[in-house]
């Protein structure tokens, strides 16, 4: 298979890629913060909780315990919980107050539940969800895909679960808005995105890339050549670099 080597960027290596936006400086959550943490997660009123400068995330869940267990796992990896909530209506209200960086979200919860509370948030362009769930069936994933979900985590779940969610979801909705910002269509931007999916499928296949590092690939590749970001997919799955 041929290669045109002058359209060939040199990949970034994984240990020298720039640093997920939001990532620096992140502070746990601990003394007095901690304390104001767990006595939300027991009550679930809604609030929000201080802010330390780590990544930012609110969480809803209906169940205190787990909630209160998501929180201090977060807290315990670096990360802001700068909100929670208990029901759905609730999770959307208080991410339109605080803004947060990363809503987790429980599937099933009152008033209103996981999905239709992420369709909301996606659709406002707020930040990207997570979706926490006890099921893992196929109509489910597809269901949370279409609600603009960008991963799940399935219960019953471990620290060393949330991280790898957390970096796919941030990594994932960064792709979004570059590709909302190079096409206003919407048909065409889920066209652009299936394909870049299945690009970056084939470079983390021929050039050991990571996910982030694929998609950069592919951006940078369009930037130095003016081309549209499908375009340069279109070519990579077609043949375009040799491995």
């Amino acid at each position: 298979m041929s290669t045109d080597e002058s359209l060939t960027p040199k990949p970034t290596p994984a240990s020298v890629a720039a640093p997920t936006e939001g990532t620096e400086g992140a502070g746990s959550i601990e003394g007095a913060d901690g304390a104001a943490a767990a006595q939300a997660a027991e009550s679930g009123d809604g609030t929000a909780a201080p802010v330390s400068g780590g990544t930012r995330i609110l969480v809803a869940e209906d169940e205190a315990l787990i909630r209160l267990d998501l929180v201090e796992m977060l807290g315990e990896q670096g990360y802001d919980v700068v909100g929670q909530a208990s029901n759905g209506e609730q999770a959307v209200e208080l991410a339109k107050e605080v803004r947060p960086d990363l809503v987790i979200m429980d599937v099933k919860m009152p008033i209103l539940d996981g999905l239709s509370a992420a369709e909301q948030l996606h659709e406002a362009k707020l930040c990207p969800v997570i979706m926490l769930t006890a099921f893992s069936q196929t109509e489910l994933v597809e269901r949370a895909r279409d609600a603009g979900v960008m991963a799940y985590i399935v219960k019953p779940f471990t620290a060393d679960d949330l991280r790898p969610a957390i970096d796919i979801a941030t990594s994932r909705w960064q792709e979004l808005k570059a590709l909302e910002s190079e096409i206003a269509d919407l048909g065409e931007r889920l066209e652009t995105r299936k394909l870049v999916d299945r690009a970056k499928g084939v470079l983390m296949t021929q050039l050991k890339l990571s996910e982030s590092d694929a998609f950069r690939w592919i951006q940078k590749t369009a930037m130095d050549r003016r081309l549209g970001m499908k375009e340069v997919a279109e070519a990579v799955i077609n043949g375009f670099p040799a491995a």
